[in-house]
């Protein structure tokens, strides 16, 4: 416990301004697909379903607009971008440039005690997988991804990784509605090996796999058509 400049006693860390919590659920929300492409919903009825303000759910829009994982419309209304061939494409290419790489860098500079956060987040993702929980798998496999890219120490390419996540994520939750969770294979264990053999060019390769599989996925699901084996 400690005393602030006024001298009253405070505990813990500082809660955050009430704008960046605002921005991280909105985050959340299209991140994981609660808010599903294609879905318009009013700035009013956001700031019922966060729980907050105008001003600081007009900024988290500002935000995700200008990322690009939401568009305005008239009638105060917002829209999250449903994906084109052209925007996948572009996703893809974007997706098998940065993350691979990322790997790699991250391959260099890892840890045992990164491998069992990582290992502690694919145990909880095949949870999820192996219970149908939709949401549980969004969670962790972004979760498993963001500690992995975060090991990398290279925060311009993670921070472009993460905007591309915004526009492809809400896709995921279509992908998991057509094809259910335990038809979504990943290249999760042979990264991990590779992680755990110190080799960067093993792991760049898993990771691109990994993108590879999703990617195809994600066209299958929104082409109505059937991913290639």
């Amino acid at each position: 416990m400690r005393k602030n400049e006024a001298g009253s006693q405070t505990t813990g860390a500082a809660k955050p301004p009430a704008h960046q919590s605002v921005y991280e659920q909105l985050r959340d929300l299209i991140l994981f697909g609660e808010l599903a492409p294609g879905q318009a919903v009013t700035i009013q009825g956001l700031a019922e379903r966060l729980g907050a303000g105008m001003t600081p759910v007009r900024e988290a829009i500002r935000r995700m607009t200008s990322n690009g994982a939401l568009s305005m419309q008239g009638n105060r209304r917002v829209i999250v971008p449903e994906l084109t061939e052209n925007c996948i494409e572009q996703l893809d290419f974007m997706r098998k440039m940065l993350e691979p790489e990322l790997a790699r860098r991250a391959a260099e500079r890892m840890t045992s005690a990164c491998i069992e956060d990582l290992k502690s987040c694919d145990d909880a993702l095949n949870t999820a997988i192996s219970q149908g929980d939709i949401k549980g798998y969004l969670t962790h496999n972004y979760r498993f991804h963001a500690c992995l890219y975060a090991a990398a120490d290279a925060p311009v390419l993670m921070a472009t990784t993460d905007r591309l996540w915004l526009r492809f994520g809400p896709s995921l939750r279509v992908v998991c509605g057509r094809f259910g969770t335990a038809n979504l294979p990943d290249k999760h264990v042979e990264l991990l090996e590779a992680l755990a053999k110190g080799d960067p060019e093993a792991a760049s390769r898993a990771l691109g796999e990994d993108v590879e599989q999703g990617m195809l996925q994600i066209r299958a699901a929104l082409t109505d058509t059937a991913p290639a084996q």
